[in-house]
């Protein structure tokens, strides 16, 4: 029998308590196995499973040891996947913490869990590799990079685009000065689908008898059991940011590791549900992100790809552009600097070729390699933070219907009276340039 949603709160800090007590962690060697625990086993959870067990019969430097998800189907599913025992399967993810042996742990759960269960396996001493969006809102994502900042873990969050070598060269190009000061970019991520976008199957087997609910609901609004709501929660406010999180979290982030890693000063959101009616989340959204010298323009729809090729990836810079490319980026200066970015470069626009293979094994790989050197990720909780405060400022200006402005420094929304332009020009340098007569058409 099920525990009430009630009970379920009630106990939670007890039974989190014991399950962080153990707080502490071996010292890995270079070659000593890293033991994970994979929390959630949806389709991206399965994914990393799937990517994991390739990764032990090749390299043999990780191993999956428990699985824990509310759903008894799919955590068999893995069990078996993985040649796990039954007592491997963990209904509640904390049992799963409370085991020594594990160094790791995968979180890919919907987003409203992922700032309790990152915090938890952060005091029981176990590194993260936390999937996208870093948490559900702002202040989630501050405790959890000042959770890491106490205690040392190593958290990656799971947006892998952070890890394409092309975003690095491009950081490269803008730190030689090639393109002058970036003053905007853009990125797009669009699909299309008769049936809307999130509207995955909902399984036979998904009845309350199978699928823990309370669990699954934690500290979202109560409601009855909904199998649609727990097959497609992306679709749903209590638990995702729809657009934003599931996808622009991908393409803001890569940006920002190029242009730099700060936080936004100003952001609005836009959009609506034009085509798919069955849903909270909008279908077709748009977010500006404004920083101090320059924005972000992210727009596209679950209803319409075209966009995809429509509006490429783009930074640009007063004295010239980075494009981006499969497997290269192109780096044209505007038509005012070509001499200068001929007597810098040697060219009169670059190509540079980057090598690509598989980025979501690479940033796992970077992850891994960091627990062992205790190194800061592609991805670490700061940057996160980062990246996470634009993406859900943009979420709350959509629903909120008012452009929100951000205090980088004191870390904390503004009044609405206080919202203004990241910077503002004095003028006092300014001279108002000589105007033209007004042309007159001759007299007939």
């Amino acid at each position: 029998m099920r525990a009430s949603r009630r009970g379920f709160l009630a106990n939670a800090t007890a039974v989190s308590a014991l399950a962080a007590a153990p707080a502490t962690s071996r010292v890995l060697g270079a070659n000593d196995r890293i033991n994970i625990g994979m929390i959630g086993v949806g389709s991206k959870g399965r994914g990393h499973l799937r990517h994991l067990l390739e990764r032990t019969s090749g390299e043999g430097d990780v191993r999956v040891v428990a699985i824990s998800d509310i759903y008894r189907k799919r955590r068999e599913e893995a069990l078996s996947s993985a040649g796990l025992k039954s007592r491997d399967g963990h209904v509640d993810y904390r049992e799963l913490l409370a085991r020594p042996e594990i160094d790791a742990v995968w979180i890919a759960t919907p987003d409203h869990w992922h700032a309790t269960m990152a915090l938890d396996a952060i005091d029981a001493g176990k590194d993260v590799y936390l999937e996208k969006p870093m948490t559900y809102t702002i202040e989630e994502a501050r405790r959890v990079a000042d959770a890491v900042d106490r205690t040392g873990r190593v958290l990656q969050v799971g947006s892998q685009h952070v890890s394409d070598k092309r975003y690095h060269e491009a950081r490269k190009v803008i730190d030689e000065g090639w393109i002058g000061p970036v003053v905007w970019a853009q990125n797009t991520y669009c699909r299309n689908s008769l049936y809307g976008e999130w509207n995955y199957t909902v399984d036979a087997e998904g009845t309350p008898e199978n699928i823990d609910w309370d669990r699954f609901l934690g500290t979202a609004p109560p409601r009855p059991f909904s199998a649609e709501r727990f097959f497609r929660w992306r679709k749903y406010w209590d638990y995702s940011g729809g657009i934003a999180t599931d996808l622009y979290y991908h393409r803001l982030a890569p940006l920002m590791l190029m242009m730099g890693k700060e936080f936004p000063r100003r952001v609005s959101g836009h959009g609506g549900i034009y085509v798919h009616r069955e849903r909270e989340v909008p279908d077709t959204y748009a977010t500006v992100v404004e920083y101090g010298s320059h924005y972000v323009n992210l727009s596209g729809s679950m209803a319409s790809s075209a966009g995809n090729a429509g509006m490429p990836t783009m930074v640009y810079g007063h004295e010239g552009a980075i494009s981006f490319l499969p497997g290269a980026i192109e780096v044209r200066p505007e038509y005012q600097f070509v001499s200068k970015f001929r007597q810098t470069t040697g060219r009169d626009a670059l190509r540079i070729e980057v090598s690509q293979d598989n980025v979501s094994a690479d940033h796992v790989a970077n992850f891994l390699s960091c627990m062992r050197d205790r190194a800061r990720p592609a991805l670490d909780a700061h940057f996160g933070y980062q990246v996470m405060t634009a993406i859900r400022l943009g979420v709350d200006s959509y629903r909120s219907g008012r452009m929100i402005a951000f205090d980088p420094h004191g870390r904390r929304v503004l009044p609405a009276a206080e919202v203004r332009p990241a910077y503002e020009g004095s003028g006092k340098n300014y001279e108002e340039p000589p105007r033209r007569p007004p042309i007159v058409a001759p007299s007939p």
